[in-house]
């Protein structure tokens, strides 16, 4: 396992969620972190992380904040795309402001973190890279296609990162949850809250994950609170 001290993480919404449970926790762990969030209010004080506004949707946005971290702390060692939104589009939605939203943040959004923070990623020479996907990215089971659509992408995302960063040593890794106890699934009512995956457990499979070595690396990781077929 490599060590985290020394090492920057670049964290999307991280003021809530999954986002936030994994900014604490790689803080915990050693990492200096850089969170990106569109309030920076929301977030705690700590002398090993930044804060810096970050707007998914935004062009330039990705840009603007890989230079802040870079001029803050002068590298970057892994990116965890967590920011994301989930609301409804159905297929037969003849609005399709929804799906254009989710396809700006979900899955242009962390493309273009990944792209500006690329070259430095290179130089880290073990880069990592996590985009937090879902199981909706990899099944359909609901009318949301909106939202399914947007992780299948995130899917795609991660496969290509993989394939053009493996020989600079860059490592990505898709992680797939299913209800995760969070703001994003508050309407969900199906689940008990008692009964879904906690964002913290979550942050902790991510850590282990940005901590394996170059030739220990994992492409997808599904994590469910209900018993599933293998997909």
């Amino acid at each position: 396992m490599m060590d985290p001290v020394g090492r920057v993480a670049m964290v999307s919404g991280a003021a809530r969620g999954i986002g936030r449970a994994v900014t604490e926790r790689l803080l915990a762990a050693g990492y200096t972190v850089s969170a990106g969030v569109r309030d920076v209010s929301r977030l705690p004080v700590h002398d090993r992380l930044s804060a810096h506004r970050f707007d998914a949707a935004t062009p330039g946005s990705a840009e603007a904040w890989v230079a802040a971290t870079m001029a803050r702390h002068g590298r970057i060692d892994a990116l965890v795309n967590a920011a994301g939104i989930n609301p409804r589009a159905a297929m037969l939605d003849a609005d399709e402001t929804n799906f254009d939203a989710m396809w700006a943040v979900n899955a242009k959004g962390p493309m273009r973190v990944i792209r500006a923070a690329w070259p430095h990623l290179v130089a880290a020479r073990e880069g990592r890279v996590v985009n937090i996907a879902s199981l909706s990215g990899k099944r359909v089971r609901n009318e949301n296609l909106g939202y399914a659509m947007s992780k299948f992408a995130v899917m795609a995302l991660t496969q290509e990162v993989r394939r053009q960063g493996w020989e600079h040593g860059i490592r990505a890794t898709a992680v797939c949850p299913g209800f995760v106890d969070t703001d994003m699934t508050s309407h969900v009512t199906k689940v008990s809250r008692d009964s879904m995956s906690r964002p913290e457990d979550i942050a902790a499979l991510i850590e282990s994950v940005l901590r394996l070595p170059n030739n220990a690396t994992v492409a997808e990781l599904l994590v469910n609170c209900r018993h599933e077929d293998l997909l």
